[in-house]
């Protein structure tokens, strides 16, 4: 919690002044500060003053200022305060609810010593301490004072805990006390708490414990039972001082405590069970805090101080805004103020078991709060500040809540309604219910009072669909249950809970009287029904009728009037209710009587005399009987007898008019004469029972008063002659006898036979009785008098006569039962058959006649078919052994499964024609499969057919069907019914048959005839993948002739023709759609053309508009110049864009050209500002005339290039002379000079140059010999000729470089010649080394090896090299291969002859072989051909040597980082790298690298290659797919010499191909961190938790580059991303039985390492296979689920890995076999 400084109340002064107490009232409206001059100041809940008033001592006597005020307190009504003095004396002032109230002094409170503090905390209850000691109470009722306990000790501060029960007090002795009136059930214990180290002035009691501070500057916090919990000492910190004072928020989860200049806050954290300290207030000039007080509501804290200061502070942990109409500000974790902004109301929301409020929402219109604990809910009414806290078990906010009923919250969570009373900390009550419609939910709370009751809460909801259940919520029980037939839509109880109305899906409206348990069907077909607020009168619609039940104790009686529209409400209010009914737009009020409404208020008031005067001013209608009817009753229960006379006078009962009449008359007779209320009186007690038809009652009140003949009159009058003889034998009356003769006489005067004869019988008389029962004709009652007498049965003839009447009476049961008795078992059996007593009949023949019982069962079954209880007579036919008759009772009995047992007991012939009759009720019931079963059994598969048809299981069908019928037979039958569904509209289910029989075409062919086009897209996909597009594109064209262009555009899209879109909306004018989907679909440029076009289509301003919104107003006319539409671009151009018209006019003349226009291109090119473009257009044309012109006129810098280009014009016409003329009036010498020297023209060359360029004469001459040198025969010749002449003259040096310039290419004979002169020359000036040189120049091999022979041996080499030299740079090196095979196989490099290369050197040593292969590989890899380089080693094997290490490792590295390599189909890439690295580690055995650290690394190497290759292979068989996901995961062991990305992704997609969901989760998250890391270029955020305790390393090298593409990577993190949020997998790896992840080698727990499986790489642990070399093992079941794929499949690629581990490993085991 937070203080935050708001106000000065109260400006401090000078010099000391302190405040010597302060008061917050319990309202939060008041604020009182007692100052040092004993004057209370009064402030509002907005810190400003409204009052004052000022203090008097107890006695004026010692004046004003003998006394200081040190206590101060609020009554809990706000309406008083109680000062506290030194004097000796409390004084209690009422100063009423509002400012400016007279100020009185009410209660006053001498005292022994002076008071030192005071609290008051409770009604009439005041604590306050004394000096002496002593903590006493003062109670404002009695205006007595009593001492609660006493101490030796000045008491030095008071305080209470929160609930305002219990008090503490502390004393100068370092004492607490503690004492409670309500210890709440905490079982805390009572008096000497703590003795603290110094007096507590400061003083707080906190929800969860006690804090003291004083002098010594430590604040120690105490438990509940004084042991300390926490000190917190400033006892060496400078700047602290004594503690003063201490105050405890309202909800006690914070101590404020004052020092000087310094207030500190300690807040209590309910998760760690301690005081935290948060940050000290400090105000610099405050002084010493001497007063504190705390708002209730928790907002705000006074400080008072030494000074005379008053302080405000906010207090706040945090404040926030709800939907901006309400202001949250928690003052603590339990405590948050809710203000309504606009109105300015205010409700504290407070968790009294001091629990964190979690969140507030305001629901139900903004007038319902909601808040959560972690323990408990709170609910309030911000209208009427109603607040409830209830426990409550957070359940992931799921909870709905319900705000229809304005006095309780309803709660629904996980099938369970909660009801919450506002103002109630209880839940009134819970139930079990599904149904959370608040219309199918009723409760009433006590919304009308009732004679009687104090408390009135019910509840009405629905159990399930058909069920509702009524429960008293006060009791908690179950006052009514009602099971109707169909499903209930709307209920409601009435106001008192005593009626139940209810409406079910058929519109019916039904009425429960809960009291009497009886439902009542009120009205049919009721569209709107509503109780009457405030009166049990009911309003309902039925069609046109208005029906209004005034009584709903008569729910026959109803009054009806018609309307003409739907009622939508009741508005009831002035004396008046109007029912709304809505009339097309008006809306009409239908006012109902409000007299009848009237009298039922009446009647609930108790008030019959107001309701009869009432009844009195109506005329007698069915509503107004009925009325009549409810206040004679009531009246009746009330005894108010006169009303009930009149009542019954008003209904015609003139009969009970007439006896209440008598009765009031006794009644008023005896109220006159013995006084007091006549109704007491005994008779007419008795009467009114009578009138209830209580007799009994009657003559209990009777004989209470001994008035026995009254009692038997009574008896008499009402002929109930067998009451008034009990009565008379009871009491012995003397007229008994009398009376039976009487009685005897008067039953037979009144022909009532039987009654006499029981009479007769009752007095022992047998024979007189069963005359009287004859004559009665009552022989059955003779017949069970005589079977009850011995002696009477021995009279044959009465017997005969008995049994006569009785067969004639048809009574033959009887009969037989008296047959049986006088033994005559032959007539008995006669008779129990004519009297169908089958059961008597069967049980007398079992005894009697055993060969009859068969034939009686058959019978009794066929009686009891006869009166419809088939289900009875089945048993009786299967004892008559009847099996055909007992089916049919069974199937008429529908007793299916007895059926099924007796027809399964028959033949087939028999049983075959009823199965189906069963078969028929189960596929009712859609039990498919037992109907299927019956139809089989009874060859009506057929049937069954049909009836998988007609439910729509067409797979069933089809699998029937096929079974038993052809396959073009099931399509026809399937084919038929789906076009009778196409008939019937239901496309899906004929999209299913034509599926199921695979003629999908015919489906899609439906979807199109009926223009279902997004289900015919769906099949084509599904179908005919490869004609989605054209069916796309297709359906555009059809929707676009349609005109339905939107769909069409869909489809063109789908089609990827977005051209055709745009040319379809073009087409129709809708130039924004076009350039919609262009700009949407088409590239970068499209959107331009098209709004190009639309512009173009506009034309003018329209399309400058246009063009200038789309910001593209200089690219269209750029656009309109590039295709020529040089109209539209001049008209852009000369409306926006003027500063681009020359570059039009340029583009124009440029077309123009093009077109051959050359005089309008001219002028073009002018108006563009381009002379020089003009003149090159002509000059291109070699029309001199008019270029010519053209520069002259108009760019002169350009006449010299047209002379030249006109020179260049004779040259090629060989005019010579005319181009020089032309050229040296351009003034450009040179290049006359360039083209003679072109044209082979030297003398003119030469002229020219002596006659304008003198300077390059010179040069020219030597570059003259140069060309002549060149020359072929011709030029050479002269050569020679000077070469001679050199000669001649002796000057051999110029002759040898004569000759040695001779070069001709033509006359090879020339050259050497002059090459053998030269060397002749060399030779005769011993000049040995140049003769040999010219040899060699001449290619003269043989000659100069000779010459170096003969006359210089040391040459010879120096020839050799030269040879060699020549040969290699000839490209012979076929010759070179003789002289130095080394020099020509680095020749066949040096050219890239590779093959030719390897071709050769395979013919020399090994060690050079390895040498060039090695340098063929090295090459193969620089350029990207891995494959080729292994390929390269494949063919030659790998040798050991340590140089060549490196080249392995990249051809493995590139290997396993190239991608597409996890496939089948890159078997025999890896399978040749495999052999590779198994060469290279055999080799590596036999080497000095055996066992070093790079043999290791090989075999590693190998291990890994082995397991890519097995994995390829795997993956070419469907049922080896789990082995190739378990190789993927095994090499994530070997991340270290793999991409780790790619390693992780490969594994995560296999695992999730084959189910591991948990696997591929953890490895595909792992995939996206090292994607990740590899972006960011670092490993260091990655998680390894995952990875603890397994094999897979953590430190491993980081990717260069991404080894997965961005779309799969896209779908990877799409997938991670799904599962996630799904929360349904653990994201744990599967462990096996040693506890450690399954793919690890190690265990964890003990380090030891199993070996891994040659066929998965997973640790085996048992069943394991050995091979001969060691180390090598494999699964057992895994090698033979291996070797049972390669022998189901023959995959030769299975078999190569048998074949390589069979070498890797020395042989197969025993147990294998081959496949080959």
């Amino acid at each position: 919690m937070q203080l935050k400084h708001l106000r000065t109340l109260l400006s401090p002064q000078d010099g000391a002044a302190k405040v010597t107490c302060m008061a917050w009232s319990q309202n939060n409206a008041k604020f009182a500060v007692c100052t040092v001059d004993r004057v209370v100041l009064l402030y509002d809940e907005h810190g400003e003053r409204r009052d004052k008033f000022s203090t008097k001592p107890a006695d004026m006597k010692y004046g004003r200022k003998s006394y200081m005020v040190k206590g101060m307190a609020f009554s809990p009504d706000s309406t008083k305060i109680a000062i506290g003095q030194t004097d000796n004396i409390i004084y209690v002032y009422k100063i009423g609810e509002d400012w400016g109230d007279k100020k009185v002094i009410c209660n006053k409170f001498i005292q022994t010593s002076a008071v030192t503090c005071l609290q008051w905390p409770a009604e009439y209850i005041i604590v306050f301490g004394l000096a002496e000691g002593k903590v006493r109470l003062a109670n404002t009722k009695t205006n007595k004072s009593s001492t609660i306990y006493g101490t030796d000790s000045y008491v030095v501060s008071l305080t209470t805990n929160c609930s305002g029960k219990g008090i503490l007090s502390g004393h100068a002795d370092g004492t607490i006390v503690r004492y409670f009136f309500d210890d709440e059930g905490s079982g805390e214990s009572q008096g000497k708490l703590v003795n603290h180290p110094c007096p507590p002035y400061a003083l707080a009691w906190a929800t969860n414990s006690i804090v003291a501070a004083g002098c010594d500057r430590r604040i120690v916090a105490y438990g509940k039972e004084g042991h300390v919990l926490q000190t917190f000492d400033y006892s060496r910190d400078p700047q602290e001082r004594e503690f003063t004072t201490a105050a405890a928020s309202p909800g006690g989860q914070s101590v404020v405590l004052g020092s000087y200049d310094r207030l500190r806050v300690l807040n209590w954290s309910p998760r760690r069970s301690i005081w935290e300290e948060a940050k000290p207030k400090e105000i610099a000039n405050l002084y010493t805090i001497t007063a504190l007080a705390w708002k209730r509501d928790g907002s705000r804290l006074c400080a008072g101080t030494l000074c005379g200061g008053v302080e405000q502070f906010d207090c706040c942990l945090r404040r926030s805004i709800y939907k901006n109409k309400f202001e949250l500000t928690y003052v603590g974790p339990s405590q948050v103020i809710v203000k309504n902004l606009s109105s300015g109301t205010r409700v504290v929301l407070k968790s009294h078991y001091g629990y964190e409020v979690e969140e507030v929402k305001i629901l139900g219109k903004e007038r319902y709060l909601v808040a959560h604990t972690s323990d408990t809910l709170l609910l309030g009414d911000l209208n009427t500040n109603r607040l409830s806290e209830v426990a409550w078990q957070g359940s992931g906010g799921n909870e709905k809540y319900f705000f229809e009923n304005e006095n309780v919250c309803m709660i629904f969570n996980a099938g369970e309604l909660t009801l919450v009373e506002y103002g109630s900390n209880d839940t009134l009550g819970s139930v079990r219910t599904e149904f959370m419609n608040p219309h199918l939910i009723s409760v009433r709370i006590n919304e009308r009072r009732q004679r009687g009751t104090e408390d009135n809460k019910k509840l009405a909801y629905l159990v399930d669909i058909k069920t509702i259940a009524i429960v008293d919520l006060i009791g908690g029980y179950n006052i009514g249950t009602i099971s109707h037939e169909s499903r209930v839509d709307w209920l409601e109880l009435n106001e008192t809970g005593h009626k139940l109305l209810f409406r079910d899906r058929k519109l019916r409206l039904h009425l429960y009287d809960i009291e009497s348990c009886s439902k009542t069907m009120i009205l049919n077909f009721c569209s709107y029904v509503q109780w009457v607020p405030g009166s049990d009168v009911l309003v309902a619609q039925n069609r046109n009728n208005l029906c209004v039940w005034y009584n709903i104790e008569a729910p026959e009686r109803v009054t009806m009037s018609s309307i003409r529209g739907d009622v939508v409400g009741l508005e009831r209010g002035g004396g008046k209710t109007e029912v709304m009914v809505t009339e097309g737009v008006t809306t009409v009020a239908y006012t109902l009587d409000e007299g009848l409404i009237e009298f039922g208020t009446a009647i609930d008031d108790g008030n019959y005399t107001r309701a009869a005067a009432f009844l009195e001013t109506l005329e007698m209608t069915p509503e107004t009987e009925a009325m009549w009817k409810t206040l004679s009753k009531l009246s009746l229960e009330a005894r108010q007898l006169h009303i009930a006379e009149r009542c019954f006078s008003a209904l015609g009962h003139v009969a009970k008019a007439r006896f209440l009449r008598e009765t009031n008359e006794i009644a008023d007779q005896v109220s006159r004469e013995y006084g007091g209320e006549g109704t007491d009186f005994y008779q007419v007690r008795a009467r009114l029972a009578m009138l209830e038809k209580n007799y009994k009652l009657a003559e209990m009140i009777f004989l209470e008063q001994n008035a026995v003949e009254e009692a038997m009159d009574m008896y008499q009058q009402l002929h109930r002659w067998d009451e008034c003889i009990a009565v008379a034998e009871a009491k012995g009356h003397p007229a008994l006898e009398k009376l039976r003769q009487g009685y005897y006489q008067w039953l037979m005067d009144t022909q009532q036979e039987e009654r006499a004869g029981e009479l007769q019988e009752s007095q022992g008389d047998g024979l007189a009785a069963i005359s009287l029962y004859l004559k009665a004709g009552l022989p059955a009652k003779a017949a069970r008098l005589v079977l009850t007498r011995e002696e009477l049965l021995a009279t044959t003839e009465l017997v005969e006569h008995i049994t006569a009447a009785l067969i004639k009476s048809e009574l033959y049961e009887r009969a037989g039962d008296l047959f049986e008795k006088i033994r005559n078992p032959q007539r008995a059996l006669e008779c129990y058959c004519k009297g169908n007593a089958f059961m008597k009949a069967v049980e007398l023949a079992r005894l009697a006649f055993p060969v009859e019982v068969v034939r009686l069962e058959e019978a009794w079954g066929d009686h009891l078919v006869q009166q419809k209880q088939l289900d009875a007579a089945i048993n009786h036919y299967i004892e008559a052994r009847c099996s055909i008759k007992a089916i049919e009772a069974a199937l008429g009995a529908r007793q299916w499964k007895k059926a099924i047992y007796i027809l399964d007991l028959q033949d087939q012939n028999t049983a075959s024609k009823y199965y189906p009759r069963v078969a028929q009720h189960y596929a009712s019931l859609q039990e498919y499969e037992i109907a299927e079963e019956l139809y089989t059994k009874g060859d009506r598969t057929k049937d069954a057919i049909d009836m998988y048809t007609q439910a729509g299981r067409w797979e069933q069908a089809h699998k029937l069907a096929m079974k038993c019928m052809r396959p073009e037979d099931v399509s026809v039958l399937y084919i038929t019914q789906a076009q009778e569904m196409e008939k019937q509209g239901k496309y899906r289910e004929a999209e299913r048959l034509y599926v199921t029989v695979e003629e999908p075409d015919l489906a899609i062919t439906m979807f199109k005839k009926h223009k279902l086009y997004d289900d015919m897209i769906r099949l084509v996909g599904k179908h005919h993948p490869d004609l989605l597009s054209d069916t796309h594109l297709h359906l555009g064209k059809e929707l676009e002739a349609e005109g339905r262009l939107q769909e069409a555009e869909y489809h063109y899209l789908e089609a990827q023709e977005w051209k055709a879109t745009v040319n379809m909306y073009r087409s129709n004018g809708l130039w924004e759609e076009a350039y919609r989907v262009a700009k949407a679909h088409g590239g970068a440029n499209a959107h331009k053309h098209v709004a190009y076009l639309w512009a173009k289509s506009l034309g003018g301003e329209a399309a400058v508009r246009l063009l200038s919104k789309l910001g593209l107003l200089e690219a269209a006319l750029d656009h309109a110049a590039d295709n020529c539409s040089f109209e539209f671009a001049f008209e852009l151009s000369r409306l926006a864009l003027k500063h681009k018209t020359p570059e039009i006019h340029l583009r124009y003349a440029m077309y123009l050209e093009d077109e051959g226009k050359f005089e309008e291109a001219e002028a073009e090119f002018i108006r563009a500002g381009k002379p020089k473009e003009a003149v090159l257009m002509f000059v291109h044309n070699q029309d001199w005339e008019a270029a010519q012109r053209v520069a002259e006129a108009h760019d002169p810098d350009s006449v010299a290039e047209v002379l030249v280009g006109q020179a260049r014009g004779a040259l090629e016409e060989k005019d010579f002379q005319k181009a020089e003329g032309l050229l040296l009036r351009a003034q450009r010498p040179g290049l006359a000079l360039n083209y003679y020297k072109e044209a082979g023209l030297w003398s003119d060359a030469l002229r020219i140059c002596k006659d304008y360029m003198p300077g390059q004469l010179e040069a020219l001459q030597e570059e003259y010999e140069r060309e002549a040198t060149k020359k072929g025969a011709r030029g050479m010749e002269g050569l020679v000729e000077q070469a001679r002449q050199w000669e001649q003259a002796g000057e051999y040096s110029r002759a040898v470089d004569c000759y040695l310039k001779v070069r001709d290419a033509g006359s090879s004979s020339l050259v050497e010649k002059c090459w053998m002169k030269a060397a002749e020359l060399y030779l005769n000036l011993d000049l040995v080394k140049e003769a040999i040189d010219a040899f060699i120049e001449g290619e003269e091999w043989n000659k100069a090896k000779r010459v170096a022979k003969e006359l210089d041996p040391r040459y010879e080499d120096y020839v050799d090299q030269h040879y060699k030299e020549f040969l290699k740079n000839q490209g012979k090196v076929d010759s070179l291969v003789g002289v130095d095979v080394v020099a020509a196989l680095d020749l066949y490099v040096e050219q890239g002859q590779w093959d030719k290369c390897i071709e050769t050197a395979t013919k020399q040593n090994y060690k050079i072989l390895h040498k060039y292969v090695a340098l063929y590989a090295t090459h193969l890899i620089r350029e990207g051909g891995c494959a080729q380089a292994l390929a390269l080693y494949v063919q030659h094997g790998a040798p050991a040597n340590p140089q060549n290490f490196n080249i392995y490792r990249r051809i493995f590295t590139d290997m396993v980082s190239s991608p597409g390599t996890n496939s089948a189909e890159a078997y025999h890439n890896w399978a040749d790298l495999r052999d590779v690295l198994f060469n290279l580690c055999e080799n590596l055995v036999k080497s000095s690298e055996a066992n070093s650290p790079a043999h290791e690394e090989f075999e590693t190497m190998l291990l890994i290659a082995h397991y890519y290759a097995t994995r390829s292979a795997a993956q070419s068989i469907k049922q080896l797919e789990t082995v190739a996901a378990r190789l993927s995961v095994s090499l994530l062991r070997h991340t270290q010499l793999l991409p780790a990305d790619k390693a992780f992704y490969e594994a995560g997609i296999a695992a999730k191909a084959v189910g591991w969901e948990n696997m591929a989760f953890i490895f595909l998250n792992r995939f996206l961190d090292l994607t990740d890391a590899i972006e960011e270029g670092t490993l260091d955020a990655l998680d390894h938790s995952d990875f603890q305790d397994t094999d897979i390393p953590f430190e491993v090298p980081l990717p260069a580059k991404q080894h997965v593409p961005e779309a799969q990577r896209e779908e990877v993190r799409d997938w991670v991303l799904t599962v996630s949020m799904d929360q349904r997998l653990e994201q744990v790896l599967p462990r096996d039985e040693r506890g450690v992840y399954e793919a690890s080698l190690v265990a964890a727990s003990t380090g030891v390492r199993a070996l891994p499986c040659l066929i998965t790489g997973y640790p085996i642990l048992r069943n394991k296979i050995e091979f001969k070399r060691p180390g090598k093992a494999a699964n057992k079941d895994n090698w033979n689920k291996f070797l049972m794929a390669i022998k189901t499949s023959h995959s030769p690629v299975c078999q190569d890995v048998l074949k390589f581990i069979s070498q890797w490993c020395g042989g197969l085991p025993s147990t294998s076999f081959s496949f080959q």
